[in-house]
């Protein structure tokens, strides 16, 4: 009988902690799936320091252009008037 006890304790113990550590492989897999998108997602999301100075460039070559522009027609304006 004593025996019987022992094993059903210990056939007890180590069922829950084979659920347990098979419930904590699950979760550390969800959780590096999530780590994993959250990285995607802040990759997708964030703009490369060579992205903005090309955009940068970019705007400021059209104000030059905006620039002449104005000054072209304000040497226009003038000439006209004279």
């Amino acid at each position: 009988m004593e025996m019987m006890l022992w094993n059903v304790l210990l056939t007890t113990f180590i069922g829950l902690l084979g659920w347990n550590l098979k419930e904590k492989s699950a979760e550390l897999v969800r959780i590096t799936i999530l780590l994993n998108r959250t990285r995607e997602e802040i990759a997708r999301d964030n703009v490369t320091q060579a992205e903005i100075d090309k955009i940068v460039a970019h705007i400021d070559s059209r104000f030059d252009k905006l620039n002449d522009k104005i000054d072209m027609f304000i040497r226009e304006s003038r000439s006209a008037l004279n």
